[in-house]
């Protein structure tokens, strides 16, 4: 499904990664930096190394009240308007494991004061009391594309009148609890991510991050259009062997960029097959454009990626030069996989695509009012 109506605005758009703030991450990803180490896939219960990119100075291990508490005050510190969860501004929450790893904790340790943060509906009421937040507030949460989920719906609340502006505010902090359901299938492993490379088998890494924004019909600099949802409802894990996902995702977002010269910033966790055919289906519906990824260096930030990566997508429109995909070597799936940077002023707009478990697949345009 896509959007019709005219593009809402991005008023405001900010995240928080291992490296900073989006300016920080942004110039980080520039200089090709990797936030991605080798920690214990259980923290303290140790297991085999897995790449993961935790905030500064955060363990793996859950505490009560979580640890990342912290950063998501500083992150709303920078979040304009409100009041923010009364009539008309809306709050819609995102992520996939909201505080999930508490439940982890609480089997492990049997503290009480871990069960209030594990489960979705808990954890969002005592973000909502912490952070000051009004009684409208929806939580959204559909694997590694929630956030885009959110900017839908915030989307439609603004077009429809039932808003006058919206907040999409999403996290995603790493557990034992993750970081050990990636390891089980394998594909969280002792190798580093290669985004978009050909190697002989795929891996991927995991990361912190937060974002936000704020939508607005008539105020900001940045416009959403062209917002798509597919979900192929093939399997619990794995997408259509012949790509017909990916393609069917981006049919809405190439109309809504006829005309435009785009690059995509693409999902590109570093997987094999998903990696093909998401170079396939962009290659056909924009070709010429320069494809890149960010998961190398920032890690997965899985159901909040969609938000992290488009305020670092922002970031490189205002700046003028966008990262290039970083990730450990190897030779590129396609010459349209861009290495290095490169300089956005020749393109107006971005193409900002993700996709999930299960072949779902969510992608939207974003270009300067």
């Amino acid at each position: 499904m896509a959007d019709s109506a005219s593009p809402v605005r991005i008023a405001a758009c900010g995240c928080i990664t291992p490296f900073g703030d989006a300016r920080e991450t942004h110039a980080a990803l520039l200089g090709g930096a990797c936030a991605l180490r080798a920690v214990p896939v259980l923290g303290r219960e140790g297991g085999d190394p897995v790449p993961l990119a935790l905030m500064p100075g955060r363990s793996l291990d859950e505490t009560a009240p979580p640890a990342w508490l912290p950063a998501l005050r500083r992150l709303h510190a920078s979040v304009p308007g409100g009041p923010w969860g009364s009539p008309g501004r809306p709050v819609f929450v995102t992520g996939s494991n909201f505080g999930v790893g508490g439940l982890y904790a609480l089997r492990r340790t049997g503290d009480a004061r871990f069960a209030v943060w594990g489960a979705p509906p808990t954890c969002t009421e005592e973000l909502r009391l912490e952070l000051g937040w009004g009684p409208d507030v929806s939580i959204l949460s559909h694997a590694c594309v929630s956030a885009h989920l959110g900017l839908l719906q915030a989307a439609r609340a603004i077009e429809s009148g039932l808003a006058e502006e919206a907040l999409v505010f999403s996290f995603d902090f790493l557990s034992p609890f993750v970081a050990g359901g990636f390891h089980a299938l394998k594909i969280l492993n002792s190798e580093m991510p290669a985004p978009y490379r050909e190697r002989a088998a795929g891996a991927i890494g995991l990361g912190d991050g937060a974002g936000f924004v704020v939508l607005s019909r008539g105020r900001g600099d940045w416009a959403l259009s062209g917002l798509s949802l597919y979900n192929e409802m093939h399997h619990f894990t794995s997408n259509r062997a012949d790509g017909s996902g990916f393609a069917a995702c981006l049919e809405g977002v190439r109309e809504a960029a006829r005309g435009r010269s785009v690059w995509f910033k693409g999902h590109g966790t570093g997987t094999l097959d998903a990696g093909r055919m998401e170079i396939a289906a962009a290659s056909l519906a924009f070709p010429g454009a320069p494809i890149t990824g960010w998961k190398g260096g920032l890690g997965h930030t899985l159901g909040s990626c969609g938000i992290v990566e488009l305020a670092v997508a922002i970031e490189s429109m205002r700046q003028g030069r966008a990262p290039g995909t970083v990730g450990a070597g190897g030779a590129p799936m396609a010459p349209s996989v861009a290495d290095g940077s490169f300089g956005t002023g020749a393109f107006d707009g971005v193409v900002c695509a993700s996709n999930a478990f299960g072949g779902a697949h969510a992608a939207f345009l974003l270009s300067h009012v």
